[in-house]
C-alpha cells in the first residue's frame, strides 16, 4: 500500500497555493487559471500525470450529442508535434518511454492520464500542453474515428443491459442533457463535421476550464515550474466557459419504459431521482445502496436472489454535479415475472421508509464502503481514478474527506433521504423483456 505524505506548501513565481486537503494541494497557475493538484506518495519513482477538463456530455447540445466522446478520440491523433505522420504519434512516444496512457470520458468531464517513470513526467507535459489548444481535428481523422466509434456504438446497442440504462436515463431526464448517452446518438455521430468539433474544442479546451494533476512522485517546487514552463504561454478562454442552465422540471409521476431484444433473462431497472453528489444526502445514498443490494447479506439478495427472483441484484448512487439517479438492478431468473421482482423491491424501500435499517446494517454498509475505497487507493494510476470522480463532481475534496463523511452517515439520517427521496412520482421503471 502506498503512502501519502504532506509536505508544506512551496512558493513557485506564477502560482497562487489555493488550499490543502489529506496530503493534496491545489495551486493556480496565475496566467491562465489552470488548476493544479499535486499528491505526493512514498512509493515507486512513477507519477501519474492527468489533466481533467470540466466538460462532458452533460455540455453537449441538441445536434451535436458525442462531441465530448469524439473530441477523446481526436485528442490521440494529435497535432503538428506529435503526429503518426512525423513519426511521432502520441502513443508512440508515451510507449516507448514504458508509459500507461488513456482517457475517458462522462457526463461531467473527460480526462487524458499517463502513468509513467518520474524522469518523463516532463514529456507528459509537454504533450497535453500542446494537445490543449493545437489538436488538429484534421477531417481524414475525424471519418477515420467516427468508424470507429460508430463501431463502439452498435456493440453498446447490442447489450440488452445498455440499452435498458439508456433507455431509463432518456426517460428520466427531458429537459436536461443528462438525458442522451455519453457516445451520443447515433444520427449525431454520423453526421458531425469537423467544424463543430472545432467550435466544441474552441469553448472548452482551455486551462481555466481544466485540473492537472500529479500524483505519485511529486516534486512539487521542481514539477510546478516545469507546468509553468509548458502551460504558462496558454492564454485563458478569451470568452466565458458556458454553464449547463437548464434545470430537470419536477417529475409528477412514475414514468415507465420497455425494452425488448433478443435475449433469454430479462432484466428490471428501476431509478429515483437524488440530488447531486456534493450533499450529504449523497452519502446516505451511498450507503443504502449497499444495505439495499451488496453482497448476500444485503436486503434485496436475501428477498430476491435468496428466493430464486433474480439472478444478481445491484444498487448504484450515481454522484455527479447536477442531481442525479439512486438505481436497483435486477436480473431475473427463468421463473420469476418483472411483476414480481418490482414488488419485492418496492416492499423493502417501503420498509425502510416506515421502519428503518439497524445500526449492524449501517456498519457492515460502512465497513465495506471503506474497504472499496481503500483499495481504490493503491498506487497512482487508481488514485488517480478515484480523484477525476470528485473533480467531475465540482469538488475535489471529496475525494479527501469521502471515508469520514461515509462514517458520519447514521440509521436515522438513511431513513430520512429514503422518505424524502424514494417517491413513485420520482421513480422511472426500466423493463428489458426479451424476445421470444
Amino acid at each position: 500500500m502506498s503512502t501519502a505524505v504532506s509536505p508544506s506548501p512551496v512558493s513557485v513565481d506564477g502560482f497562487s497555493f489555493v488550499q490543502e486537503s489529506g496530503g493534496i494541494q491545489q495551486y493556480e497557475l496565475d496566467a491562465n487559471g489552470l488548476q493544479v493538484l499535486l499528491y505526493p506518495i512514498d512509493a515507486a519513482p512513477v507519477t501519474s500525470v492527468m489533466i481533467t477538463y470540466h466538460v462532458g456530455s452533460r455540455n453537449e447540445r441538441t445536434g451535436h450529442t458525442g462531441a465530448t466522446h469524439m473530441l477523446e478520440h481526436l485528442m490521440f491523433k494529435g497535432t503538428e508535434r506529435f503526429h503518426k505522420e512525423h513519426g511521432t504519434s502520441i502513443f508512440d512516444v508515451l510507449q516507448r518511454v514504458g508509459a500507461q496512457v488513456n482517457a475517458s470520458t462522462w457526463t461531467d468531464r473527460t480526462n487524458y492520464y499517463e502513468m509513467l517513470p518520474r524522469e518523463h513526467v516532463g514529456m507528459a507535459l509537454d504533450i497535453e500542453a500542446d494537445r490543449m489548444r493545437n489538436a488538429r481535428l484534421a477531417p481524414d481523422d475525424v471519418e477515420s474515428e467516427r468508424t470507429v466509434i460508430l463501431n463502439e456504438f452498435d456493440r453498446g446497442q447490442n447489450d440488452p443491459t445498455r440499452r435498458l440504462f439508456d433507455a431509463v436515463w432518456s426517460a428520466a431526464y427531458v429537459a436536461h442533457p443528462y438525458h442522451h448517452p455519453t457516445i451520443g446518438w447515433r444520427s449525431d455521430i454520423e453526421t458531425m463535421q469537423p467544424e463543430d468539433l472545432r467550435h466544441f474544442y474552441d469553448t472548452f479546451y482551455w486551462p481555466n476550464n481544466a485540473t492537472l494533476s500529479l500524483i505519485g512522485s511529486v516534486d512539487a517546487e521542481a514539477d510546478l515550474q516545469s507546468i509553468a514552463e509548458h502551460f504558462g504561454s496558454i492564454s485563458s478562454a478569451p470568452h466565458d466557459i458556458p454553464e449547463v442552465r437548464t434545470r430537470e422540471p419536477e417529475q409528477r409521476g412514475q414514468r415507465r419504459v420497455t425494452v425488448n431484444q433478443d435475449g433469454e433473462l430479462g432484466a428490471l431497472l428501476s431509478s429515483y431521482k437524488v440530488p447531486h453528489g456534493r450533499t450529504d444526502a449523497a452519502d446516505a445514498f451511498d450507503v443504502l445502496a449497499r444495505i439495499l443490494a451488496s453482497g448476500k447479506g444485503s436486503r434485496l439478495y436475501r428477498r430476491c436472489t435468496d428466493q430464486e427472483l433474480t439472478t444478481d441484484v445491484f444498487a448504484m448512487n450515481f454522484r455527479m454535479r447536477d442531481p442525479s439517479l439512486f438505481s436497483l438492478f435486477a436480473f431475473l431468473t427463468p421463473s420469476s415475472t418483472h411483476e414480481t421482482v418490482e414488488a419485492a423491491i418496492e416492499e423493502e424501500i417501503e420498509r425502510i421508509q416506515h421502519e428503518g435499517v439497524t445500526d449492524d446494517e449501517v456498519a457492515r454498509a460502512q465497513r465495506q464502503l471503506v474497504a472499496k475505497e481503500a483499495y481504490g487507493r493503491d498506487g497512482p494510476y487508481r488514485i488517480a481514478s478515484q480523484l477525476n470522480e470528485a473533480i467531475a463532481v465540482g469538488d475535489w475534496t471529496l475525494y479527501t474527506e469521502y471515508i469520514d463523511r461515509i462514517r458520519a452517515v447514521t440509521p436515522q439520517v438513511v431513513q430520512e433521504v429514503a422518505q424524502e427521496h424514494l417517491h413513485t412520482t420520482q421513480n422511472t421503471i426500466g423493463w428489458y423483456v426479451p424476445d421470444a
